[in-house]
């Protein structure tokens, strides 16, 4: 009674222990591996980082920003039928611009914010990248180079961003807008929560049904003929099969069907190349006739 009792709370206790909401942890601990990666042991990563070397075609830093970005499931909530977002799908800069970038995450699960398109003779893979596992705060810092241009932020965890955790950084003027943003730019498809069919789908039902009936229907009088002579051969048949078979094992009957039917093989076979070769002989003959 006692062991099962111990049981039970130790049971209890776990269950609470899983339950229970992970820690809000602030990743400033971080190792520093090189071409400005920096990650721990506890799911935070930076990528990317550069906190002082310019880019090409700037004379000197014109600006230094601080930013905080938080992503989880309830920043999806604006945006029907979306699962994950930032708080924020549009941030604007000028160009040299130094900016820090305090992401928190406030999901149980693992989210980042990232940007491709760097220069790589400055960043390494070409990008800035933050990641969190679990709720948390990760700070990165990069230096934005001289260009006019449009970057595409993003949770890059497999569906994250398809679920709507992205969005878009304009450096100066910008290159024009990224389309799909939440919030800020139309989807390339659009989301149809009504009860009516898609056109599209539409479409294509009238287009196999259309090509359903343009296929060649089968002869039922051809079909029917066929069945019949099939019938009066096997009733025909069946009485002198019957009598061939009549007291041997059921060995016997397979192979004496086989056999039979190796005749019947090598008989149309025969016949095939006798029809070829008095065929070819023919044209021989009206060839030289010629």
């Amino acid at each position: 009674m006692r062991k099962l009792l111990l049981t039970a709370l130790l049971s209890i206790s776990f269950s609470s222990s899983v339950l229970a909401e992970k820690e809000f942890l602030d990743h400033t601990n971080l190792m520093d591996h090189g071409d400005g990666h920096l990650m721990d042991m506890d799911g935070g990563m930076v990528m990317g980082q550069n906190t002082d070397v310019l880019p090409g075609g700037c004379d000197k830093i014109a600006a230094e920003e601080e930013i905080t970005v938080r992503a989880g499931h309830k920043y999806a909530e604006k945006f029907p039928g979306r699962m994950f977002a930032f708080d924020k799908q549009e941030y604007h800069f000028k160009p040299c611009t130094k900016l820090t970038v305090n992401f928190i995450n406030d999901d149980n699960i693992r989210h980042q914010w990232m940007m491709h398109g760097l220069p790589k003779y400055l960043y390494p893979k070409g990008m800035f990248h933050l990641e969190v596992t679990g709720p948390g705060k990760i700070s990165g810092t990069l230096i934005f180079p001289p260009n006019d241009k449009t970057y595409l932020v993003h949770c890059d965890i497999s569906q994250h961003m398809e679920k709507g955790m992205k969005g878009q950084l304009k450096i100066g003027r910008g290159s024009g807008d990224l389309p799909s943003i939440p919030g800020v730019t139309a989807n390339v498809i659009q989301d149809d929560y009504s009860n009516s069919i898609p056109e599209v789908q539409l479409k294509s039902a009238t287009d196999k049904k259309s090509a359903k009936n343009k296929q060649p229907q089968v002869n039922d009088s051809v079909v029917s003929g066929v069945t019949i002579i099939g019938l009066a051969a096997g009733l025909l048949l069946a009485p002198l099969l019957a009598r061939k078979f009549k007291g041997m094992a059921a060995g016997e009957i397979v192979s004496s069907i086989f056999e039979l039917l190796a005749q019947v093989i090598a008989f149309v076979i025969k016949l095939i190349t006798g029809l070829i070769k008095m065929v070819s002989s023919k044209k021989a003959i009206e060839m030289s006739e010629k």
